[in-house]
Order: structure tokens, then C-alpha cells, then sequence
């Protein structure tokens, strides 16, 4: 019996990981408020079995100047629109900016990638948070969205779809 719950007591950190894996996740898990901010989208898997062939990332409020990189083999495309705010970037009042980019290309469901950008977090996203940045996977004949948020109470694994997201640090903090 004592091998048994061993054996459990090993095999629940991989399932809990496998379980966490399977969703689009950032390598990095900090940002600093009042920074820009390198990001890189880890997409693990496609939609069942078919290719993801295209990666939409929503840029939340909080988060201005963002730039996507380019990625071979891949287009990418940007939806621009206003700010909730106005900001002041490099002595200048920025009111609009990208709010969603598109990759469109084909990643086989057996493979991995990574898609990366920067952004300036702001003040609105609040120190000691999780900024949430939602995610949609499109394939030929289905999604995985990675759009919820939780609310109060709730924690990530709470969700179907879970956002992934960054624990946002106050303006002033470094590693």
C-alpha cells in the first residue's frame, strides 16, 4: 500500500503538469510595470488532431506599443484601435495602438512554437496581478480559445479555456 501512494504521490506533479502544458502558456511569468516587456507565446499542440494555422494574441487594456516579431514561413497581420487611456510615450500622448496581432501559417498538431512581441505595460495594469492576455488558436475546423479570465474566487485552473498570463510587478522592481 505504502508503494501505491508513493507512486501517486509521484505521478500527480506530472499529471498536473501535462494538464498545464496543453495550454498556450508565456515562458516568461513577470512584467514591470512602466517597461517594455518581451513576451513569447508557447502554443504546444493544435486543435485535436488537425494544424493550428492561425495564433491570435489580444492585446488587454494596460498594455500599449505592441510589436510583434516577424516569424518565417508565417504573415502577420495587426488590428490597430484606441486606447481606453491616453498614454505618454517618449514625451509624447499616444491615444491608439495595436490591440490584437495574427499570425496566420500552418503548425502541425505533433509540433511546437513560440510566437513573440513587445509591449510597454502601464500603470493600469496593477502591481501584485496577473495580467491576463488572451489567446485563440484557429485551425480548419475548430478553435482553442484561451480566453478565460478568472473572476473573483476563482484561480486559472478553474477554467476550460484559461488565459494565460504574467504576474505584473510594480514600477521600480528588477531581478
Amino acid at each position: 500500500m505504502k508503494h501505491l501512494i508513493a507512486l501517486a504521490a509521484l505521478a500527480l506533479p506530472l499529471a498536473v503538469a501535462t494538464e498545464t502544458a496543453a495550454h498556450a502558456t508565456f515562458a516568461e511569468t513577470e512584467v514591470v510595470q512602466n517597461q517594455t516587456a518581451r513576451l513569447t507565446l508557447r502554443v504546444p499542440h493544435g486543435c485535436g488532431d488537425e494544424a493550428t494555422l492561425r495564433v491570435r494574441i489580444q492585446i488587454p487594456e494596460g498594455v500599449i506599443s505592441a510589436q510583434p516579431m516577424v516569424k518565417a514561413g508565417w504573415a502577420l497581420e495587426t488590428v490597430t484601435g484606441p486606447y481606453a487611456n491616453a498614454h505618454t510615450v517618449h514625451g509624447r500622448t499616444v491615444t491608439e495602438g495595436v490591440r490584437e496581432i495574427i499570425w496566420s501559417g500552418e503548425l502541425p498538431d505533433a509540433f511546437y512554437d513560440e510566437f513573440v512581441f513587445r509591449a510597454r505595460v502601464t500603470e493600469e495594469a496593477p502591481a501584485g496581478e496577473m495580467l491576463y492576455i488572451p489567446v485563440v488558436q484557429e485551425c480548419a475546423n475548430g478553435a482553442e480559445r484561451w480566453i478565460d479570465i478568472p473572476g473573483p474566487g476563482q484561480t486559472s485552473g478553474d477554467l476550460e479555456g484559461p488565459a494565460p498570463g504574467v504576474m505584473v510587478m510594480p514600477a521600480g522592481h528588477s531581478h
